[in-house]
């Protein structure tokens, strides 16, 4: 069976199933927080996302399997005058980690932001997950900075 990667269609109740599907999955995960989604969540997402012009996810489906998910927004750089494209979500099914999931996801992402002009790709990764920063760097992915004297970036957050 091969390997499909298709971007979800928020409207279409197979795929927003699935999306609540994997997505809990990855919140479950300890490196998604190690807590099931909220009820209020499962009910609001899809349509949420689907009111969201700058909202992207993928699906990666083994035949009718879904294995794998990533969401994206779009945002923009102010400093190159493009869009850029943020990974929020990247999480591939416990049973099927290590076979190239994650980086068929990472290509239909990236491909994705290449047709909308986006001058580059952004994720947030856990310092201890290894296997997921092997991952991205196999990929190309790198710790921003700006200049080495400054250091890296680091991500901050504020609940409202």
């Amino acid at each position: 069976m091969a390997l499909q990667v298709r971007r979800v269609d928020y409207r279409d109740p197979m795929e927003a199933a699935s999306l609540l599907q994997l997505l809990d999955i990855y919140a479950q995960d300890p490196m998604g927080g190690g807590a099931p989604l909220a009820e209020a969540v499962k009910v609001r997402l899809c349509a949420d996302l689907a009111q969201r012009p700058h909202a992207a996810s993928f699906i990666a489906w083994l035949g009718d399997e879904p294995i794998g998910l990533a969401n994206c927004f779009e945002a923009y750089s102010t400093f190159k005058a493009q869009p850029l494209l943020n990974i929020h979500d990247l999480a591939v099914h416990p049973a099927h980690r290590g076979r190239g999931v994650g980086q068929a996801l990472l290509a239909a992402v990236a491909q994705h932001a290449q047709a909308r002009g986006c001058c580059k790709l952004t994720l947030e990764v856990l310092t201890g997950n290894a296997a997921a920063i092997a991952s991205y760097t196999r990929f190309g992915f790198a710790g921003y900075q700006l200049d080495p004297a400054a250091g890296h970036a680091v991500l901050l957050q504020k609940w409202l």
